[in-house]
């Protein structure tokens, strides 16, 4: 298929979601407005319900089909919130779900789309491979699928953001988003650029699932070979066919941030922004703090899930801490001599640095007769503070054999 999605369809989604989603606030962001140098948005897709905007596209999909395709039943496949869009919608339209996820998903997520009532099956390691199952089961049991991004209806769903954020800042001059399959791009894209054509509209992707680059340099779906990113819900390793000609002929720029840039992301937007972001929501946010792209003001940022597993949270933050400089951890050689852990200790708390843990270690091979290894993690207030406390303890006559960021 090469016809483009248009802003009819776009519209006639918005009617069919009225009352089934809501419109996400859209919030104003200090520090990246301050980073940028004008109007900086968050629209906040985290709190919209299933807790993704993926719920919009498989409502518009699922509420168009047939009384005897409602019947078959519906299956999907996704990492955690296309699954969780498809379990919501299949209820509200009174059909049954069919949902194959990684095996490695999300505990969270899993349970979140059991919750909504559809039936969760575990295949492969990634949703690539869960696709692969999906389109088996389809074929077996006549159930239609629900595809993640690659539909038209899809596609129009995933528009409706786009319509809303041009409602809430109309003065906007670049709209900025994460990519995986392209869905959703694809969909802001058809409404943005047929009603302000000079709207940017840039697309993020985590570099170790970047997906989109080569395509656009092929001009054609490339498939990566292997791939990976904390970024679960846009770790797609191929473009749609629909999706990649609706990004080829509309899509300004696609762009790619490291998992650094998506911790800093995530903490800045936790700490400052009060808002619990998924890896994959925060991209877009990664790519303007780490400058990766050039963008006019007011600009919004797409925050796409807030799905985030409390243990995944959990090493971000501290990822993010240690990207920021803010968590360093050090491995220090001294004499094993008593008071000398004492003394160690003395001295970075001096330089006000907490410390967070201690391991003292005589076992070492590597170690010499009479000396000691300790290996400490300790919070800082940033970068500068890091070099001076590692500085510091060098200066008296400590061996520092190891510093580096978390």
């Amino acid at each position: 298929m090469t016809e483009l999605v248009g802003l009819d369809d776009v519209r006639a989604a918005r009617e069919l979601l009225a009352g089934v989603t809501r419109t996400t606030p859209l919030e104003p962001s200090r520090p990246l407005s301050a980073a940028l140098g004008g109007p900086t948005w968050l629209k906040c897709e985290n709190v919209q319900r299933a807790g993704s905007y993926k719920v919009r596209g498989a409502y518009v999909r699922i509420s168009r089909l047939s009384a005897a395709e409602r019947e078959r039943g519906v299956v999907a496949a996704s990492a955690g919130n296309h699954a969780q869009g498809v379990a919501l919608a299949a209820g509200l339209v009174g059909t049954h779900a069919t949902v194959f996820m990684p095996v490695n998903a999300p505990l969270p997520k899993v349970a979140a789309t059991k919750g909504y009532g559809a039936q969760v099956e575990l295949a492969g390691n990634t949703v690539d491979e869960s696709l692969v199952a999906a389109h088996t089961y389809a074929e077996r049991t006549g159930a239609v699928l629900i595809h993640p991004f690659d539909h038209p209806d899809v596609i129009a769903g995933q528009g409706t953001v786009a319509l809303e954020i041009l409602e809430q800042c109309p003065d906007v001059k670049t709209i900025i988003t994460g990519v995986g399959g392209g869905g959703l791009i694809s969909g802001m894209a058809v409404a943005a650029k047929a009603l302000r054509p000079d709207v940017r509209i840039i697309g993020v992707q985590a570099a170790g699932a970047a997906a989109f680059p080569p395509s656009l340099v092929a001009g054609e779906p490339v498939r990566l070979p292997v791939f990976s990113t904390i970024a679960d819900g846009i770790a797609v390793g191929r473009p749609g066919e629909i999706t990649f000609n609706h990004v080829r002929k509309l899509v300004d720029e696609i762009v790619t941030v490291s998992e650094e840039d998506i911790s800093r992301a995530l903490l800045m937007l936790l700490e400052r922004g009060k808002q619990v972001v998924e890896p994959a929501g925060a991209v877009g946010v990664a790519a303007l703090l780490a400058g990766v792209v050039e963008v006019e003001t007011p600009v919004v940022a797409v925050l796409s899930g807030g799905n985030i597993d409390p243990l995944l949270m959990m090493r971000v933050i501290e990822h993010g801490l240690a990207a920021a400089g803010r968590y360093l951890r050090v491995t220090v050689r001294c004499s094993d001599r008593p008071g000398q852990l004492a003394s160690l200790l003395s001295q970075i708390a001096e330089h006000r640095a907490n410390v967070v843990d201690v391991e003292h270690q005589r076992a070492n091979p590597h170690l010499s007769l009479g000396e000691v290894e300790v290996a400490l993690s300790v919070e800082t207030r940033g970068v500068e503070h890091s070099d001076t406390l590692i500085s510091a303890l060098r200066a008296s006559g400590y061996q520092v054999v190891f510093a580096a960021e978390a």
